[in-house]
């Protein structure tokens, strides 16, 4: 298991899901890590209490990372208290799903801001200090909506192939301060809004998934786990699926 000993960790959107299991992931393995959150303090407490429990450490940051005050004081505040930052995970985000005729445009801003300027504003800020170590972990958290798009959602999959278009970009933009980039695109995973699907329709997704079942939070978490390890040092730029065969 790569060790991330003496690595400090932010994590936005990090309260529950895919996030939570990132953050807990990290720690895990040796990392300190920053929860952000937006408006779930409570979720986001108990997550620092799973990590602390474990033998970790972390602290919790409330802000709205979609907006470029939120964004620079979560890297600050994450700088300020350990002197330093060596990964970033953008996870921070949201779907507004419908048609494109019956999708309003504040919809699709919404999606826009949370998912993509989330992640471009979180990157810009951490990568100051990255490059004064001249070292440095990004993993963006596309989807597979971003590699082959998904009906009823324009917004979020224009959302998560934008987020790959940056990742491939800024990895070639910091790829000399030995800084790497990468994002992975989870499948059907589930979570706590997946959960409540009808039986007739996870079924049928099962039938378009090779492995034959659903991911977990889990499965995401060790797969950005890799990605921010030192094993992964000459990996950059690349998009890794974590789908069950989906979009191959």
């Amino acid at each position: 298991m790569a060790q991330l000993t003496d690595r400090i960790a932010v994590v936005t959107g990090a309260s529950r899901g895919i996030g939570r299991a990132v953050a807990l992931e990290l720690a895990r393995r040796g990392a300190t890590v920053v929860v952000n959150y937006q408006s779930s303090a409570d979720a986001a407490n108990q997550v620092i209490e799973a990590i602390q429990s474990g033998g970790a450490q972390a602290m919790a940051f409330q802000a709205d990372v979609s907006q470029e005050e939120g964004a620079n004081n979560l890297i600050k505040a994450a700088v300020d208290t350990y002197g330093k930052i060596d990964i970033l995970v953008n996870n921070a985000g949201t779907t507004r799903d419908n048609v494109i005729m019956l999708m309003g445009a504040a919809d699709f801003d919404t999606v826009i801001n949370t998912n993509l300027r989330s992640t471009w504003l979180c990157s810009k800020a951490a990568v100051r200090s990255m490059m004064r170590k001249r070292y440095g972990r990004i993993v963006n958290m596309t989807s597979i909506s971003g590699v082959a798009g998904n009906a009823g959602q324009t917004n979020y999959s224009a959302s998560k192939a934008g987020i790959i278009g940056l990742t491939k970009a800024l990895a070639r933009e910091v790829a000399a301060r030995n800084i790497t980039v990468n994002a992975v695109a989870p499948g059907f995973v589930l979570t706590d809004l997946t959960s409540s699907l009808p039986e007739d329709i996870t079924k049928k997704i099962n039938e378009n998934i090779p492995l034959g079942r659903w991911g977990t939070v889990e499965d995401v978490a060790q797969a950005t786990a890799f990605l921010v390890s030192d094993e992964a040092a000459y990996v950059t730029g690349h998009v890794l699926q974590v789908d069950g065969g989906m979009a191959m």
